[in-house]
């Protein structure tokens, strides 16, 4: 049982720094510019179904912070775009056909935003992705855009969806960039991100 135990773990181990080399890569792709990411690992008390190895993530995100914890450092932004990057990384190995993921686009903007579209257009290529998303940057690359509006009717409240075509996804676009008052100049903005993603 020990050297079964121990050629997991070796075997583990000699995976895990593919992975976090390949991680570690797709974390500089959405914007993490001095990444470091490992896997930590423990050796349990016992023997388990599992082996014997108790694994960590481990990350710093900055400059001259030291490693720490996944689970206790991330920001909500942070832990979006890292959960991202090990989708990416995992994609084509993973058996779930949907990815869906909510506010993707929470303490990002700008660049980050692009990056992020970008990274999730090539997972799209192996999976169905669902975004909910409040950023045009994002939006702009869905091959579909559905709009989500919330209604009340006789004091009750009513969630509408509906496909929206091309002509709709750039006045919706538009919206997301300028708020209330759709100018030109907003709609230019709109085909230009549809332009940039390929999706126009």
């Amino acid at each position: 049982l020990e050297k079964v135990s121990l050629e997991l773990s070796n075997k583990r181990k000699k995976a895990a720094l593919t992975l976090e080399k390949d991680i570690t890569k797709a974390l500089i792709d959405l914007n993490f510019l001095e990444v470091k990411f490992k896997a930590d690992f423990v050796r349990s008390k016992d023997y388990t179904a599992k082996g014997i190895d108790v694994m960590e993530f481990m990350i710093s995100t900055n400059p001259g912070e030291d490693i720490k914890s996944l689970a206790k450092i991330a920001s909500g932004g942070e832990l979006s775009r890292i959960m991202l990057g090990l989708k990416a990384v995992l994609a084509k190995k993973d058996a779930v056909d949907t990815l869906i993921f909510d506010e993707i686009d929470t303490g990002i903007s700008g660049k980050t935003a692009g990056m992020v579209a970008d990274k999730m257009s090539a997972i799209s290529l192996e999976h169905q992705v669902i975004c909910i998303t409040h950023l045009p940057q994002i939006a702009s690359h869905g091959d579909n855009h559905y709009l989500i509006e919330k209604q009340v009717k006789d004091n009750h409240t009513f969630t509408d969806i509906r496909k929206l075509n091309n002509d709709e996804s750039v006045n919706e676009l538009a919206r997301m960039l300028g708020g209330t008052v759709i100018t030109e100049a907003a709609l230019d903005n709109a085909r230009e991100l549809k332009k940039l993603a390929g999706k126009e």
